[in-house]
């Protein structure tokens, strides 16, 4: 059990802190000797009715889904679903080849989005990336054998576009689809933005630094108000290796987690483009928000470098009250920052959008502890970096301006219905142990307040009169996941958080047209000592005005839920379940002996009525 003493004192100080200030605070959740502000922070009385349209479940270890009363759910597609005529089913027994693979679904889907296209339905889905383990595990080891078995786990990742439909029997894709397609690593791709054709883009194959190769480890998404989405690379650098496994890496490299060795895809053994030792700039070309068109099938992806480069989670796109963009994105690493992008031009319906993520301003978070913030602006000035090396180095910049290093901040989303936007920070066992890989210091204070957390929290803060593209905010913690049962100290969450809907690590967060925020969880789920009680990652509802968390789904073993999305008429909603049977206890969905696969499931009420 984790004894957090050292830092009840720093916790208790914040709160008095926040406490203090007079007009911001209306109450305080109380837990123990410890506190959080509550959900007077958005200016609203707390609802008299009970907005939540479903009863609150238990949690469950079961391999299967679990909704509700009054849901269902089905399958609408899964890792290795051909999407056109003439490419073979998936089987079971070799998990496909490089060529099916290529045509068909990609794996560990996460971020999502479905548009509207005249009477079609155009699905998007991120393929964050394959477990060795499953898509090798017809082999000895579950290692790859063959280059076609490296180039089947490639083609694993990227993107699908693929049109769906509702017909008796529920939902499904539609083959052969001129809407269908793959976007994987070996796609053709755009730089576009502050650093295209910069030197440190510039590589022996694309010499002009505004060409890329393919998007990999995308996790989160974003959805731009002109239909465009955005797909988010994370986790690029396990896929870069060298020959030489003493091979030194330069210490901007080192930064963003690039080595000498890769995490066993083996992408180098087969496209140079992936050894580091022959082409060092190649890592500079990963690690940014793509924007895709779902719509034009012939359409190239373009990376938006002016958007910084760095793990990202998802990128929220909020049109502020003047017209501008500002984009909210995570750098989902330990110790890593939270930033803001705010356009130059303006937003206007039908008009020209390709400048808006091209020329803006970067800013990184940085936090008071007692409740205030402000957003530091990565100028060439502060950080002593031309703008487009700033949009390369974004880690170092934001180092350089004195950001706060956060608890891993995962998705971020805005409430719909009240200027406020929010961040899952998931976890972080590093918090006031060590310092993050640029050697910036992780103190437990201010949003993350708990030395080695295994639980998370998800922060919010409120621009200065509504005013996205303000200097300054203030911020609160809208809950603290822990386990009550165990702790009776901060480790046991704020109380909003009880013994029937506990849970650890938020990661995806997205709110429905009403206005209730869903949190998607990915943390332990081995049900016993600090996580005892709480079972296999769930999705749950909290309402941002009371505070409320109700638990609503629980996924198969071994799973992370993530990825979410509803129909156009708000009666369907789409949730990804992604690495089920990870570590080999899962055949959901197929059940029997059958390979576990990641799945799209569409939920519907049974009476037909909306649902968010």
């Amino acid at each position: 059990m984790i004894n957090p003493s050292a830092e009840v004192t720093d916790f208790d100080r914040v709160v008095e802190e926040s406490i203090s200030r007079r007009g911001f605070l209306g109450g305080v959740l109380a837990f123990g000797s410890f506190a959080v502000m509550n959900s007077s922070f958005v200016g609203e009385a707390a609802a008299a009715e009970d907005r939540f349209a479903f009863e609150q479940i238990t949690t469950s270890v079961d391999d299967t889904i679990k909704l509700a009363p009054g849901y269902k759910s089905e399958v609408v597609v899964r890792w290795g679903d051909p999407l056109f005529s003439g490419v073979p089913e998936f089987d079971h027994a070799t998990r496909g080849t490089a060529e099916s693979q290529a045509r068909s679904f990609g794996d560990n889907i996460d971020g999502m989005e479905v548009y509207a296209h005249g009477d079609k339905l155009i699905y998007v889905a991120n393929n964050e990336y394959t477990n060795r383990s499953i898509i090798w595990g017809n082999n000895p080891d579950g290692k790859a054998v063959s280059d076609d078995d490296i180039a089947k786990g490639k083609m694993a990742h990227g993107l699908t576009v693929v049109e769906i439909a509702q017909g008796e029997n529920g939902w499904n894709i539609v083959k052969d689809s001129p809407y269908n397609r793959r976007i994987t690593p070996d796609s053709e791709m755009e730089l576009t933005g502050p650093a295209a054709g910069h030197d440190l883009l510039k590589t022996k194959a694309d010499p002009t630094g505004t060409l890329s190769l393919g998007t990999w480890n995308n996790c989160g998404n974003g959805s731009t108000p002109w239909g465009t989405y955005l797909a988010c690379e994370e986790n690029f650098n396990g896929y870069f290796s060298a020959t030489d496994e003493e091979h030194k890496v330069s210490a901007e490299l080192k930064r963003y987690g690039i080595s000498a060795k890769d995490w066993g895809y083996g992408w180098a053994k087969i496209d140079d483009r992936f050894n580091v030792e022959m082409n060092p700039n190649e890592p500079n070309r990963a690690g940014y928000v793509v924007e895709i068109d779902p719509r034009d099938p012939n359409s190239v992806p373009k990376k938006r470098t002016a958007l910084g480069r760095f793990k990202h989670e998802n990128a929220e796109a909020v049109v502020n009250n003047d017209g501008r963009i500002v984009i909210y994105m995570g750098d989902d690493e330990r110790g890593e920052f939270l930033y803001r992008y705010v356009s130059d031009g303006v937003y206007a319906p039908g008009a020209d959008t390709d400048d808006l993520m091209e020329n803006g301003t970067l800013y990184a978070a940085k936090f008071d502890p007692a409740g205030s913030g402000k957003w530091l602006e990565l100028s060439e000035d502060a950080t002593g970096m031309t703008k487009a090396e700033l949009c390369v180095h974004t880690r170092i910049a934001a180092s350089k301006v004195g950001a706060t290093t956060m608890d891993r901040p995962e998705w971020v989303t805005s409430n719909p219905n009240a200027s406020e936007v929010y961040c899952a920070l998931t976890n972080n066992k590093n918090r006031g142990i060590k310092p993050n890989a640029g050697g910036d210091l992780t103190h437990v204070e201010g949003p993350n307040p708990r030395e080695g957390n295994p639980y998370g929290q998800i922060v919010r803060w409120k621009p200065a009169g509504a005013d996205h593209t303000a200097d300054t905010f203030a911020w609160d913690l809208y809950c603290l996941a822990g386990n009550p049962t165990v702790h009776n100290d901060a480790f046991g969450g704020s109380s909003n958080i009880n013994a029937d809907n506990m849970f650890n690590s938020p990661d995806g967060l997205k709110f429905d047209s009403n206005g209730l925020l869903w949190i998607q969880t990915d943390g332990n789920y081995k049900n016993e000592e600090n996580f005892a009680g709480q079972g296999n990652n769930q999705m749950l509802a909290g309402d941002p005005v009371t505070g409320e968390i109700r638990r609503f789904l629980v996924g198969p073993n071994e799973c992370e839920v993530t990825g979410l999305t509803w129909s156009p008429d708000r009666r369907t909603m789409f949730v990804g379940i992604q690495h089920p049977g990870e570590k080999g206890n899962s055949h959901w969905p197929e059940g029997g002996d059958a390979v576990p696969r990641s799945a799209v499931i569409a939920v519907t009420r049974e009476d037909g009525g909306l649902v968010g």
